[in-house]
């Protein structure tokens, strides 16, 4: 009973470490009493168990936002949602049931600091290829400055590692092991020699990010349809227009709940190239095209200050019951977009040219994926920018959550990252991962804003997840030591 009482105690930390509480100074011991748990109980199933119920527990309390996404917008009603809803959490929770098997194993060693910190790395970054990312422990460091240090060298997952190093290092000493064990802990005061985060700076050029906040349950109607998109063109060229000193070179529009057809709708696209031309300024949107097949694609068109197209971004990472339903749901669910059919997924990384310079932009949920992200940068781009409509979370921590979420891609990769959404968090990111202003929620509003391009790359955008792949080893080496010594 003690056992579970601690497993549960880790949930409850865990979800008091995120949004909606963020208590982010919880994140380096939040796994402790897990650990204490694992160390004391002998039997690998009752391990598996204990981990399993605490990420049971976690998940439910963090992502609790899916029930009512998956009840309201996908149908499903409010049984049908808690139902899908728990079914995701128990078998999210098996990452933490087999974390917590093999964790049992290397926690009694004198190893166990690295060893443990290196399996927590090595599995918590296999959530996004085994169907579903959100928070990664490290997110919660992203306002403390010394571990940030550590962002545009191992991504987020550096300081996931250093987080569960001082909660193992802390479980050593509440088990009255032997104190030489603390040492593994001296490298962390090598922080303070990595170099310090960019030094907040004004943006040396100006954009214009819309959020139009347009109805998550619209009727749509040829006539409502040009009603939004002509408001939202009034909206932002009167904004734009607003600044004759400093004109906004680009102008944003998000991720949105209708049925922007740039390809197809020549109405909506005279619209566009109008703008631009009226501005005089890039225009990014989000837009719904299709493949030769017909199939619709979530995608991000850029228009020169010409009115003419530059390039198209196809989303790639698509969010499972968001855009399509995963087998075997497609009878018990509908997805939660409304476009007709399940979208299918782009192929390849798109970064554009504007004025002399590279951007990039991904779409939504796509921030959850580091490895992904960094391949805008890589590839040339010098600012990001995160199309995004958060307003399938209703009003809830989610909103929140995926604003940290993208701020870590912002510190990893050194870049600014400007974020345009249907209804919040709309916001300009600097390349330290720092809001630099956010509009209010669930408001129409525009917010002209200033960015750097930045060319460097970081040692993260460059290698991507080595330090994953380091960890993984490192577990599996000690894995293996433990059955060899």
């Amino acid at each position: 009973m003690l056992n579970l009482l601690l497993a549960l105690a880790s949930a409850a930390l865990l979800i008091l470490t995120f949004p909606r509480f963020s208590l982010a100074w919880l994140a380096p011991v939040a796994l402790t009493p897990l650990l204490v748990a694992l160390a004391r109980e002998r039997r690998p199933l009752r391990r598996f168990l204990f981990g399993w119920i605490c990420g049971v527990v976690y998940w439910f309390g963090v992502c609790y936002w899916i029930q009512f996404d998956v009840a309201v917008y996908g149908g499903t009603g409010a049984a049908g949602g808690w139902a899908l809803f728990l079914l995701f959490c128990v078998a999210k929770a098996l990452h933490m049931g087999f974390f917590a098997s093999l964790a049992g194993i290397l926690v009694r060693r004198w190893w166990a600091v690295p060893a443990v910190s290196a399996l927590w790395v090595a599995i918590e970054v296999t959530h996004g290829p085994l169907g579903f990312a959100w928070l990664a422990l490290g997110n919660a460091g992203i306002d403390m400055g010394l571990p940030m240090r550590l962002a545009p060298l191992t991504g987020v997952y550096g300081l996931s590692f250093a987080f569960m190093m001082m909660a193992t290092a802390l479980a050593v000493a509440i088990l009255r092991r032997s104190r030489l064990e603390l040492l593994w802990l001296a490298p962390l005061l090598l922080l303070g020699l990595l170099p310090a985060m960019p030094a907040a700076e004004r943006g040396r050029e100006t954009a214009l990010l819309a959020q139009p906040n347009i109805s998550e349950t619209e009727e749509w109607t040829p006539q409502s349809l040009d009603a939004v998109e002509r408001r939202l063109m009034a909206l932002t060229v009167r904004s734009a227009l607003a600044h004759p000193k400093e004109p906004p070179s680009i102008l944003v529009w998000p991720e949105v709940p209708a049925p922007f057809y740039y390809y197809e709708d020549d109405r909506f696209r005279d619209y566009i190239g109008a703008m631009a031309q009226t501005t005089q300024a890039y225009v990014l949107t989000g837009i719904v095209a299709h493949t030769p097949s017909g199939a619709p694609l979530n995608s991000a068109t850029l228009v020169s200050p010409a009115g003419a197209p530059v390039s198209r971004y196809d989303k790639v990472n698509l969010v499972p019951f968001g855009e399509f339903v995963p087998w075997p749901f497609g009878g018990v669910t509908k997805k939660i977009s409304t476009e007709a059919g399940d979208f299918v997924a782009g192929k390849r990384v798109v970064v554009s040219p504007v004025a002399g310079h590279k951007i990039g932009t991904f779409i939504c949920y796509e921030s959850v994926f580091p490895n992904f992200v960094r391949k805008f940068a890589n590839a040339g781009a010098e600012v990001m920018f995160n199309i995004s409509n958060d307003g399938w979370y209703g009003h809830t921590a989610a909103r929140q959550q995926h604003l940290r979420i993208v701020r870590m891609r912002a510190a990893e990769n050194r870049r600014w990252i400007l974020r345009s959404t249907n209804d919040g968090v709309t916001a300009t990111i600097d390349s330290a991962g720092r809001l630099r202003g956010t509009l209010p929620g669930y408001v129409e509003a525009t917010s002209y804003t200033g960015f750097t391009y930045i060319a460097d790359k970081t040692v993260y955008t460059r290698l991507g997840d080595w330090f994953a792949a380091v960890c993984a080893t490192i577990a599996i080496l000690c894995l293996v030591a433990d059955r060899v010594v």
